[in-house]
């Protein structure tokens, strides 16, 4: 049974001792100080521990019956499976007690990245990208992933907007609806690929340590598919960080990942920004505060490089 607490996430005392002693025996020290990263929209414990003799690891943990444990541990195979150099931090182990499981990864210590136009991190993001979907996924990891259907493929939002427009839709996105329908409706059939997929790649689910630069981190939806899904779900975080529809289209003309298949990145794009702007208007999840206004704010991006794409 899923346990939600009133607003936000787990805390550390939420779960069972059993199980939190465990961890301390597994890790080999006490636990002294817990801390929760800003970001993300999930319920589960997502909580850094730091032990009495200050080693530090990220632990996610939640009931076993929770959907977010099966989530967690599809993150632990991911984690297990991904090639060496990969950017993502390393799994420490996994443990059950009391009736909850929890997934203990290798902490990294810094910021999340800047996503401005005047920052750096946005050109090492992009060639980290280039690097991990340059070539086919390796078998461990599509093993890995083989029994996780793809969010990605599902995506969509145009096709009931359309059956039903909202009154709050901007002029030039009602008159687009048929088109952006049409685009959203080819994505099913181009959603296939055999690249390393993060799936749900924004700067909150990133860290910049000084040592070894930005990581990728919650793989929790990571699956296969094709290389354009983490460039184009990149592209609009990148306008909501200040950088001009014109300059993230260019980008997505001249990325490898993106411009070697334009169709399939296009209707991508049209099938995320129709699932935020439909997804927007819902009612929203318990212990996501936030989640409706990030996808309001994000819809908008994504449908001014959109209006780039399909001009």
């Amino acid at each position: 049974m899923s346990v939600l607490p009133p607003v936000g996430r787990l805390r550390w005392t939420d779960v069972p001792a059993p199980l939190r002693a465990r961890l301390e025996t597994a890790l080999g020290a006490p636990v002294t100080n817990v801390s929760t990263p800003a970001g993300g929209f999930g319920h589960q414990l997502a909580a850094a521990l730091t032990l009495a003799d200050g080693r530090r690891f990220f632990v996610k943990a939640a009931p076993s019956g929770d959907p977010l444990t099966t989530a967690n541990l599809h993150e632990g195979a991911v984690l297990d499976a991904l090639p060496p150099g990969a950017p993502a931090p390393d799994l420490v182990g996994i443990h059950h007690g009391a009736g909850w499981t929890a997934v203990v990864i290798a902490h990294l210590d810094g910021p999340h990245p800047d996503l401005a136009p005047d920052s750096s991190d946005p050109d090492q993001i992009w060639g980290l990208l280039d690097k991990l979907t340059s070539s086919p996924a390796p078998t461990a990891y599509t093993e890995a992933v083989a029994t996780t259907p793809s969010g990605a493929a599902g995506l969509h939002g145009w096709d009931h907007l359309l059956a039903d427009p909202p009154g709050d839709l901007e002029p030039d996105v009602r008159n687009r609806l048929r088109e952006l329908a049409a685009l959203e409706a080819a994505w099913p059939a181009l959603a296939h690929g055999d690249h390393i997929v993060h799936g749900d790649l924004r700067a909150d689910n990133m860290v910049r340590e000084d040592s070894r630069g930005v990581t990728f981190v919650d793989w929790a939806h990571a699956t296969t598919g094709p290389a354009c899904i983490d460039a184009v779900s990149l592209a609009p975080q990148l306008i909501l960080a200040g950088h001009s529809p014109q300059t993230i289209a260019r980008l997505l003309d001249e990325h490898p990942a993106t411009a070697t298949a334009p169709l399939a990145a296009t209707a991508f794009l049209a099938a995320l920004t129709g699932h935020w702007h439909r997804n927007s208007r819902q009612p929203a999840p318990p212990g996501a505060p936030g989640l409706r206004t990030y996808q309001h704010r994000a819809a908008t991006a994504g449908m001014a490089l959109l209006a780039h794409r399909v001009n």
